[in-house]
């Protein structure tokens, strides 16, 4: 967990307010469904079914428990969880020692699109949380498909200026003993 982010806040939207605040177990589920909401992460296995319930609770409490990353959630004033981002802290020598901020898995629920619940989930990252953390620079990676993802990041300021890697680790093998 960021220790030195300064949640829960109070953020504007276009249309109303929502709450930032730490995610906790108690939303791995919705969480999950967030991800499920998303074509791209459903295409990728991100079904919010319920037997993957365990996995991502694990991989959520390994997040907060994690002192370089943090995952913010987005509620509204009915407390409905409508968005959440991740971010992860990096020290670095590039720069002349710039610490990033990068931003992952930004997901916003399909219904709530639309509203500026992305867009004022960003501009606190941009204008709070960058600040808070000592970042000198806010980085996120989108996939290429995400067509409309990308006019958005660029309407909050955002400049496509790399172009980004993935390579997936095969499963290791089970090993046998003999």
């Amino acid at each position: 967990m960021l220790e030195r982010l300064k949640v829960p806040v109070s953020v504007a939207t276009s249309a109303d307010e929502i709450i930032i605040r730490r995610a906790h177990a108690d939303d791995a589920r919705r969480l999950m469904e967030l991800l499920a909401d998303d074509p791209i992460s459903a295409s990728r296995g991100d079904i919010a079914d319920d037997s993957d319930g365990p996995v991502y609770a694990a991989a959520l409490e390994r997040v907060i428990a994690d002192a370089a990353n943090d995952l913010v959630v987005a509620v509204d004033a009915h407390g409905a969880v409508v968005g959440t981002l991740q971010l992860t802290l990096i020290p670095g020598m590039a720069r002349r020692g710039s610490t990033r901020l990068l931003v992952e898995a930004v997901r916003v629920a399909s219904a709530q699109r639309g509203a500026g619940v992305g867009g004022a989930m960003m501009r606190w990252v941009t204008e709070r949380a960058a600040v808070d953390l000592g970042a000198h620079l806010v980085q996120l990676t989108s996939d290429a498909a995400r067509v409309d993802a990308h006019r958005f990041y660029e309407r909050l300021g955002f400049v496509g200026s790399h172009v980004g890697f993935k390579y997936r680790v095969p499963p290791a093998a089970e090993e046998t003993t003999t």
